[in-house]
This record gives structure tokens, sequence and C-alpha cells, in this order.
């Protein structure tokens, strides 16, 4: 899902790095996704796609607003958690981009109105 920022899209990049690198372990070395992270990582596109801190922004886990529901960001956090460390041997420079990023500065709130939540959110 392209954006319109390069920061962005090599977020895309990562997260989905991550999520592929998780079901390829966790679900029975499968090269395509499973339906639930298909699902997961749909949900963090659409997300970032949505940002509305864009190129300035820091991590998902440092940032000001958490608009991942309490469910998503759980199955997130547990991809993170599992993939982190070994994206420094799979994907060692969206790695060390990733970590970069996350000693960024809390990014200022957008001073424009803000987004509504996708279709079906509850927020």
């Amino acid at each position: 899902m392209p954006s319109q920022h390069a920061r962005m899209d090599r977020e895309a990049r990562t997260i989905e790095a991550m999520i592929r690198l998780y079901c390829h372990d966790r679900h029975e070395g499968r090269d395509e996704l499973c339906p639930e992270c298909g699902e997961l990582l749909r949900y963090a596109q659409a997300r970032l796609a949505r940002c509305p801190f864009q190129e300035g922004k820091t991590t998902c886990a440092r940032c000001p607003v958490h608009c991942y529901k309490p469910e998503m960001r759980t199955r997130v956090r547990r991809v993170m958690r599992y993939a982190g460390p070994r994206m420094l041997l799979r994907h060692p420079w969206l790695a060390l981009l990733h970590l970069l990023d996350g000693r960024r500065r809390e990014p200022l709130r957008p001073s424009g109105p803000t987004e509504r939540p996708l279709a079906g959110d509850r927020r």
C-alpha cells in the first residue's frame, strides 16, 4: 500500500517484513500469510496510511496517539516481540532504520482537523 512519503513506505515495508517473518515461523512455514496475519497486515497498513504525523512519525510504540484497537495492538506487539530481534539478521537495514526511528522525538500533533476513524472502528 504505497503512501505519499518515503518514510511511511519504509514503515509499511518494515511491518510487512515483521508480520511475514512471524507468520512463516509460527504458522507452519507458509510462503503466503495466513488469514489472521493477512488481516493484521491490512489493518496496520491502513493505520499507517492514515497516520496524522506521516513523515515526522516516530515508531508506533512511542507515538502519542494510539490508533490501534486494543486487540490489534496486542497482536502487533506479539509479532514485534518475536520478529524484532530476528529482523537484525533477516532484514538488517530495515531493522536499523526502525531502531533509529524509535529514537526520534515525539512528533507534534498536527494543527489541522484530525481524520475520522476508519469504518467499523470504535475507539
